[in-house]
């Protein structure tokens, strides 16, 4: 999915001299913040096949890559890919999975063509280079980072490291760094839903389906990491994971691709790096902080008397997507599938008051991951999602009710088609509206504090010894 701020829209029209015809997100920045890569919509403003899905914005690194061009490097490289049978077909891989790439943001692309929309050689260096520093397996973009990088070379190298949060649903990467004086700056933020965890609560196991999904991804944002500098990648897998038999093969497919085993992370764990990621820097006086993990095959409740750390946590076997796979039977979810909902979300919210009491000493609930950063970016009314918007911003009980009930109303297709619906949360995003409303009802909370920080932001944290 990848971001776009309120913020991007100027600075990427600033960067370009114009403003953009296409739908945009951001995928990496340079150190100074600004965007460097962009994903382009697979379709322009009006509708018409826009095949260069990554476009380089940074204006140095586009006057870096010009100079580049301008010594004959493309004719250099076209007679390459002529004479040199391995080269060529490194060429045409990068093409294919470039053309794969597009294909997954819109079906039936495929065939516009590979880096910069060629089916054949090169034409653009720009394109490989912002190809590869998105991820892509592109010899020719690797080939061009080693002349032009680094590309502000005034700016004091700092630690970077990458964390890949692999979720029941979602697959969610972040890269940053860490400057000279210590303040954090993101390279990079994406997510991808891969909806690894489909099926894994009746059958045990990961889906051959669901894992391909997720190499596909898991790949690509290993490359990133690399591409951007990160000297270290760090993997956690959450509720999917530990509840398959099977996990020994996402395991292994880790380790080929990041170089490290995953950590697949006990709940209690989850609970501390979510916390950590979705409170620091909240007001003492906010405190104590509620905060709610609602993922697709868990959700965590903790409590912390201080911002960033965590007192009192328990793990439940709650999740949109076990919910949704558990109850919901028709499209759109009948009266009796939203009772089912309910019914199994209250039995659930007792064990929890069970397991931590202090619940009921909460001044501030904090609610974290895509159901609740979803939900308040309908309420807003947001014509397309802007996490500048939603982020530390309050969303009332009352707007949960109501944005519920439009969605309930609706069919997966029409949930899909939402500005601010990330691919694929459409159809579960009911089940996690149902769990965050009954959950407000039930302790007593008016509003909840929408974070966008949460457990992938608590494992960098957690990574650079923060908090």
């Amino acid at each position: 999915m990848g971001e776009l701020r309120g913020s991007d829209l100027r600075t990427v029209a600033e960067q370009l001299g114009r403003e953009p015809t296409i739908p945009f997100t951001v995928v990496a920045r340079c150190a100074p913040g600004h965007p460097l890569v962009i994903r382009n919509a697979p379709l322009d403003g009006d509708g018409k096949p826009f095949p260069t899905t990554f476009w380089l914005t940074c204006p140095e690194a586009v006057k870096a890559v010009s100079r580049l061009e301008s010594t004959g490097a493309i004719a250099r490289l076209n007679e390459r890919f002529d004479t040199d049978v391995g080269f060529r077909a490194a060429v045409e891989r990068a093409h294919a999975e470039a053309a794969e790439e597009r294909e997954r943001l819109r079906e039936g692309s495929r065939d516009w063509g590979g880096v910069g929309g060629t089916r054949r050689g090169l034409k653009c260096l720009h394109a490989h280079y912002a190809n590869h520093l998105a991820g892509g397996d592109d010899e020719v973009g690797a080939w061009a980072a080693e002349r032009v990088e680094p590309i502000h070379p005034d700016e004091p190298p700092g630690e970077r490291i990458a964390v890949i949060d692999q979720g029941t649903h979602s697959c969610r990467l972040l890269v940053v760094e860490r400057g000279a004086d210590g303040a954090i700056h993101e390279r990079a933020e994406d997510m991808i839903i891969t909806r690894l965890g489909q099926g894994v609560d009746a059958t045990g196991e990961l889906d051959a389906g669901a894992l391909v999904r997720t190499e596909t991804v898991l790949a690509r944002y290993c490359r990133r990491a690399r591409a951007l500098g990160a000297t270290r990648i760090r993997v956690a897998a959450t509720s999917a994971v530990r509840d398959a038999s099977n996990r020994d093969v996402f395991v292994a497919m880790v380790l080929r691709h990041a170089g490290v085993e995953p950590e697949v992370i006990a709940g209690e764990e989850e609970a501390r790096l979510a916390f950590l990621g979705g409170t620091l820097g909240l007001p003492v006086a906010e405190a104590p902080f509620l905060l709610v993990d609602i993922g697709g095959g868990s959700t965590e409740f903790v409590v912390g008397a201080r911002p960033g750390r965590a007192d009192h946590a328990t793990s439940t076997q709650m999740g949109s997507v076990r919910l949704t796979e558990r109850h919901v039977r028709t499209d759109p979810p009948a009266a009796a599938d939203l009772d089912a909902l309910r019914d199994a979300v209250a039995d659930v919210l007792v064990g929890a008051e069970l397991a931590v009491p202090e619940i009921h000493t909460a001044r501030t609930f904090v609610s974290v991951a895509g159901t609740a950063t979803t939900i308040q970016a309908i309420a807003l009314g947001l014509d397309r999602y802007d996490p500048d918007a939603t982020h530390r911003s309050w969303l009332g009980r009352g707007d949960v009710d109501a944005v519920l009930a439009d969605l309930a109303s609706m069919t997966n297709v029409q949930r899909a088609a939402i500005p601010v619906m990330a691919p694929g949360r459409g159809e579960v995003i009911v089940a996690g509206a149902v769990i965050l409303l009954e959950t407000m009802r039930r302790f007593g909370f008016e509003r909840t504090l929408v974070s966008e920080t949460d457990i992938l932001w608590g494992l960098a944290l957690d990574t650079l010894g923060v908090g």
